[in-house]
């Protein structure tokens, strides 16, 4: 792998299951549609010391599906040892880092790459 997950060679256990969702995922802000989709991703990753407890499903959703002229990037970023760095975008006109996008994740993780991800405690996301 030219660009391999450190993450995975430190802890070749941890599994982040990514799959596609079947069926249709909205994302909404303040009742504003800013996503809709019939392609989306749905990630659970294991958590904690223990790596016992699952993360909330995190919805990847491709860009073209995404209205992106309302997204705004902010200075903020994150590395994640399996995913690689993280940008966020803030709402125009409203809340900041409410959505994540990993634009060159490691090689393990292409999946995401072109999709950007909501906090579901700033959005509402509607599936079915």
């Amino acid at each position: 792998m030219v660009n391999g997950a450190p993450g995975f060679k430190k802890f070749p256990n941890h599994r982040i299951k990514v799959k596609t969702v079947k069926g249709r995922v909205r994302i909404e802000y303040k009742g504003e549609l800013l996503a809709d989709t019939n392609e989306a991703l749905a990630i659970e990753e294991p958590m904690g010391a223990d790596r016992s407890t699952v993360a909330p499903v995190v919805y990847y959703i491709p860009r073209k599906d995404v209205k992106t002229e309302r997204l705004m990037r902010t200075p903020r970023s994150t590395h994640c040892a399996f995913k690689g760095d993280a940008t966020y975008y803030a709402i125009r006109d409203g809340d900041d880092d409410v959505v994540w996008s990993y634009e060159r994740p490691y090689d393990e993780m292409l999946q995401i790459k072109g999709r950007l991800a909501f906090y579901p405690d700033k959005v509402e996301i509607v599936t079915g």
